[in-house]
């Protein structure tokens, strides 16, 4: 516990529990990546991927716990940050950082609206009742996830909240990658540029790939 009662042990905690979410991040796009097989590549995954609930659920709570853990360290390391330096400083601190260093905290706390509202809209089917998998079958007689997706991303107001939200993330991911390899040392001046640019080209990779599907369906390209 000292450990991460300490600055060093916050950021360590803070970067390891990033990775983590990050690495998730591009599992989920895998899966998510189906839709393109359209409705029978979509719907087998989902199936296959509910026939075994402990192991679903088990690993949802593991990440909700890391995505708690990370938000928690991600507060106290910005609170303690802005304690430590004077007032007279941020001014100058403004004139080397980024529009993403800067609005780490406000991008974080966009993004975890972002994933309650997720969690509510795909994963709990609370926010389109009319939506559900379960009272939507396919011709096969599993749930139409296909169908759920697609009639969702129609609707330009939903379509606008995600692209938010993957904005936002974009934005958090650009900084938080630059900064996880500062705190696993690899902050020197010649490679710090390259870790900016890796940093970067995830980031716009992921907000591409994510939003490359309520664009498909909104554009009228996958259709219910």
């Amino acid at each position: 516990m000292r450990f991460v009662e300490n600055p060093v042990g916050k950021k360590i905690a803070m970067s390891v529990t990033g990775f983590l979410l990050l690495a998730f991040l591009f599992i989920h796009l895998i899966g998510n990546s189906t839709i393109y097989l359209g409705p029978d590549g979509i719907n087998t995954y989902a199936k296959g991927l509910h026939s075994l609930p402990p192991v679903v659920w088990t690993f949802r709570i593991v990440m909700l716990i890391i995505f708690a853990l990370h938000i928690y360290f991600g507060i106290k390391v910005t609170l303690e940050n802005r304690q430590a330096k004077p007032n007279g400083y941020a001014i100058s601190k403004n004139i080397n950082s980024t529009l993403s260093s800067r609005t780490m905290i406000w991008t974080g706390l966009i993004v975890l609206a972002f994933v309650v509202y997720h969690l509510l809209h795909f994963t709990l089917q609370v926010t389109q009742p009319h939506f559900i998998t379960s009272k939507n079958l396919d011709y096969l007689g599993r749930p139409d996830v296909f169908k759920m997706i697609v009639l969702s991303f129609q609707r330009i107001g939903i379509t606008l909240i995600y692209a938010i939200g993957l904005l936002s993330l974009m934005l958090h991911l650009t900084h938080g990658i630059q900064s996880l390899m500062q705190t696993v040392g690899l902050n020197n001046e010649r490679f710090m540029p390259k870790f900016r640019l890796f940093g970067l080209i995830i980031a716009v990779f992921l907000l591409v790939a994510y939003l490359s599907i309520p664009t498909v369906v909104l554009t009228g390209v996958l259709k219910a």
